[in-house]
């Protein structure tokens, strides 16, 4: 009976101790979760209420710091700038600059030049830092990123400053022109020869202002609110009576062919602006007696078929140091060449626009002394898919036979046809006579093809069908 009573009195003795030690650990987890933690006593104890929430919503890198320089709140972006490592502000003249603001509560503004994070490279990051009093012990830091500010300044000031050095070169001729024909009135002939330069003066500066206009036009503008499917054979026929004259006279010899039939989806004035100035700078850089070849082709790509459009020439080529720049506005290649041909600087830019806004792109193979091959790759229209499946059930037996026999297109020639175009047409092997006399040398007889490192996807492939197939202008 005594051994039971003792069981029953420690039993009873344990529970007592289980129950207190429960109590007491109760109490202090109570104890420890009201412990105001870190994160808190910097936020929500220190922060003036509401100022957690309006620095979240700001644009700028924010930085709250204590009287201790130690930070008590930074935004994600000042981390994303570098400004905060460590819990401490990583940039000495902005700690500097909080010092002396929380000493004599004065408002200060700097713009500094700092080490773009990570790169390894002499990159400067812009920023524009900006500090105030946050209530009695607290300096708000506030960082703007102007990196991007002024890289828009800067190409704004270089367009600005080309326009004027490009508007005062034939401005000034025109006035020391007039000048000249004033002193030579009694003289018809010195009239005339400095007439005849005034007139190719005005035609420059014409030029260049059309340019511009065009240029301006193509930035500001959506070509896709007056789109509509634009047939590239006559994009190709427009690009080529552009440019008749000029390669009549330096007996340049045009060649177009490659698929027919092909419509792209866009703005016609503008992409006939763009391939005509592309067509343009071939004949004007390409040698007397030479070839300049257009060919269209549809390639299929993941997101749809594109239409590639290719201009090559056998001119005198791009350096490779010039490829990287030349659809900058205003970049010449080779300048007293541009002089001379009147060019302005503005055409491969306004191509790139061009191009850009109708969502293609443009690529340029070249090398020193062979020649260039520009090409354009534009979205095909959905006109232009359907049609393409329309002839192609309607006349599958003609494209068998002309499968079997081998694919050779004639292209039509002008209206006025010289006498090696009509012998073209009266037999394959005259055609054959003919285009081998009318042909460069051996050395031109084909477009130039690049080594396959260096070839850009619009010249892996075969030669393009217009060097098969010219059509030859008077």
């Amino acid at each position: 009976m005594d051994v039971n009573a003792a069981v029953a009195a420690a039993a009873a003795i344990a529970g007592v101790l289980t129950g207190v030690i429960a109590m007491l650990a109760f109490r202090f987890s109570e104890r420890e979760q009201k412990r105001p933690t870190r994160t808190s006593l910097h936020t929500d104890a220190v922060l003036p209420p509401g100022v957690d929430t309006v620095l979240s919503v700001l644009r700028s890198s924010a930085v709250v710091l204590d009287e201790a320089d130690a930070v008590v709140k930074a935004s994600s972006a000042a981390y994303a700038l570098g400004l905060v490592r460590g819990g401490k502000l990583a940039v000495e003249p902005m700690l500097q600059m909080a010092r002396d603001t929380r000493r004599d509560g004065e408002i200060r503004q700097v713009e500094l030049d700092l080490p773009r994070r990570g790169t390894g490279r002499g990159e400067a990051l812009a920023v524009s830092a900006r500090v105030a009093p946050l209530g009695s012990r607290l300096v708000l830091l506030l960082v703007e990123d102007l990196t991007e500010a002024r890289r828009i300044e800067a190409v704004r000031r270089d367009f600005v400053a080309n326009v004027s050095h490009e508007l005062k070169t034939p401005v000034g001729a025109l006035s020391l022109l007039s000048e000249a024909v004033m002193d030579a009135s009694d003289e018809p002939e010195a009239v005339q020869r400095f007439a005849g330069r005034m007139q190719i003066e005005a035609t420059r500066l014409t030029n260049l202002v059309q340019e511009l206009i065009d240029l301006s036009r193509v930035q500001n503008d959506d070509p896709l609110e007056d789109a509509e499917p634009v047939r590239v054979d006559e994009l190709v026929a427009e690009a080529i009576d552009r440019c008749r004259h000029q390669a009549g006279t330096k007996q340049i010899t045009m060649a177009t062919g490659g698929t027919a039939d092909l419509r792209v989806w866009g703005n016609r004035g503008q992409l006939a602006a763009a391939l005509g100035n592309l067509v343009e700078n071939a004949v004007n850089y390409s040698p007397a007696r030479t070839r300049v070849g257009i060919a269209a082709r549809r390639i299929t790509v993941p997101g749809g078929d594109l239409v590639e459009i290719a201009v090559t020439d056998q001119g005198i080529g791009i350096s490779d140091k010039d490829k990287e720049r030349i659809f900058e506005r205003f970049y010449r290649v080779d300048p007293a060449r541009s002089r001379a041909t009147g060019g302005t600087g503005l055409g491969l830019a306004i191509v790139k626009h061009v191009v850009a806004s109708h969502g293609g792109e443009v690529t340029v193979w070249s090398a020193e002394g062979q020649g260039s091959t520009f090409t354009l790759r534009l979205p095909e229209a959905a006109a232009g898919r359907q049609a393409r499946d329309r002839d192609r059930a309607q006349e599958h037996p003609a494209l068998d036979e002309e499968a079997g026999t081998g694919r050779s297109r004639t292209v039509s020639s002008p209206s006025s046809p010289s006498p090696s175009s009509r012998s073209s047409r009266t037999s394959q092997s005259s055609r054959t006579a003919q285009s081998a006399r009318s042909a460069p040398p051996a050395q031109h007889a084909q477009p130039p093809k690049a080594p396959s490192a260096q070839t850009s996807p619009s010249s892996q492939s075969s030669p393009y069908e217009p060097f098969t197939a010219p059509e030859v202008l008077p």
